[in-house]
């Protein structure tokens, strides 16, 4: 099984260098650290008294494996998880913050389990997600990856400038599709015609 960091290092990769897309919420980004994860932790890498994009670009690699593993894994209690759950929300978690969380919930809820949807891992969100595990080890997953895919589609769905993250030019699939695939069995994975099926409202 693959550490906490090995995780954190895939993510690292995954999000790539530096970027600030006017159309991303996250606003200037580096390894997928966003200026407001540094602004909240105080990262004030030049120590020029501000946090700013300038900051953002001299992010290192290993500063981000290590922003994300106690801030995006440890403090959100992802480790309290079943393994078998764990990289798929930490990935998640990195992207979408407490959302991934909640995703999450609902789907545990689906499955019977009684939680609050409040985006926290408390007790009893990991005491369920134990039991969900217990009752379905071989689908948990792939169900989780499947859900994360919808919030995707759906988040497009609202907000058009989101759509170019899910549907590539050409009608592929985006970035945030096939980064949720990455954690669903290939059996679950759309076909192109699926996709563009699910896309097709969007024109």
């Amino acid at each position: 099984m693959q550490s906490v960091h090995e995780i954190a290092r895939e993510i690292v990769a995954r999000e790539g260098g530096y970027v600030n897309d006017p159309d991303d919420p996250g606003g200037a980004t580096n390894f997928g650290v966003t200026i407001h994860t540094m602004r909240r932790l105080g990262l004030d890498i030049n120590q020029d008294g501000k946090i700013t994009s300038q900051d953002v670009k001299k992010l290192t690699s290993d500063q981000a494996v290590k922003i994300f593993v106690d801030h995006y894994f440890i403090k959100p209690k992802i480790k309290e998880l079943p393994a078998v759950l764990q990289a798929s929300v930490f990935d998640m978690y990195v992207n979408a913050g407490g959302n991934a969380v909640k995703i999450l919930q609902r789907l545990l809820i689906d499955l019977g389990q009684d939680v609050a949807v409040d985006g926290a891992l408390g007790p009893q969100s990991i005491r369920a997600s134990h039991i969900a595990f217990e009752i379905a080890p071989r689908f948990l997953a792939d169900a989780y990856g499947i859900a994360r895919r919808n919030y995707y589609y759906q988040l497009a769905d609202r907000r058009h400038a989101s759509r170019k993250y899910a549907k590539r030019r050409d009608g592929g699939k985006g970035g945030w599709i096939k980064r949720a695939e990455e954690f669903i069995s290939k059996k679950y994975h759309f076909t192109q015609s699926e996709h563009n099926k699910r896309v097709e409202s969007w024109g």
